[in-house]
């Protein structure tokens, strides 16, 4: 119960952040701290992909990226998750795959290694890739996307804990500001037609 009310909450977050990022674009109104009609959703991130190289925000400039925040021990909602990603870029055009750079993001860098990721991204979509880093690193990217995690039954003498966190697809521009998100369980057939729409 606990985990799907933090989630909620986090997605009605994002919802509320949108909207009122759609407001101001469209009344073209401005605020006492001269809002641009911008969502602040992504930022600057210093993270290491499955290969082992260092990446950062910057490395994907260009391209539209899909960003998801999970983590590989994830029972179930992750891997639905990813499984719905990998089906809706599966029913891109090859000339609109080339503009998309779908990433996972681990929310459990302690287990989640490079190698982890080079091992689990691939099931779903060989185009994802894996991110992870140091705690600091993984907190200041998830900070950026306004994406919560927090480690449940952290004292498991056998270290089986889960992560609770958000299930939110984000899509990010070629210049690396939001466009859109997708909540949890989005159909792949809607997913595909959106990002078509955007690309």
């Amino acid at each position: 119960m606990k985990r799907i009310v933090f989630v909620v909450i986090a997605s009605l977050i994002v919802v509320a952040a949108a909207t009122a990022g759609r407001f101001y674009l469209a009344g073209n109104q401005a605020s006492a701290t001269q809002s641009t009609g911008r969502v602040s959703i992504g930022g600057p991130f210093q993270l290491t992909d499955h290969t082992g190289k260092a990446v950062s925000d910057e490395t994907y400039r260009g391209k539209y990226l899909l960003v998801y925040f999970g983590y590989t021990f994830c029972p179930d909602v992750c891997p639905t998750s990813l499984g719905i990603m990998g089906d809706a870029l599966d029913l891109l055009t090859p000339e609109q795959l080339d503009k998309v750079v779908p990433i996972f993001i681990s929310v459990d860098p302690d287990r989640d290694t490079s190698e982890v990721l080079a091992d689990y991204v691939p099931n779903f979509h060989d185009k994802i890739i894996g991110l992870t880093g140091t705690q600091a690193q993984v907190k200041a990217a998830a900070r950026a996307y306004k994406t919560f995690f927090a480690k449940v039954n952290a004292d498991d003498p056998d270290g089986n804990y889960l992560m609770d966190h958000s299930s939110i697809t984000y899509v990010m521009g070629p210049d690396g500001l939001y466009v859109a998100h997708f909540s949890h369980a989005t159909p792949a057939e809607a997913m595909a037609k959106r990002l078509a729409e955007l690309l």
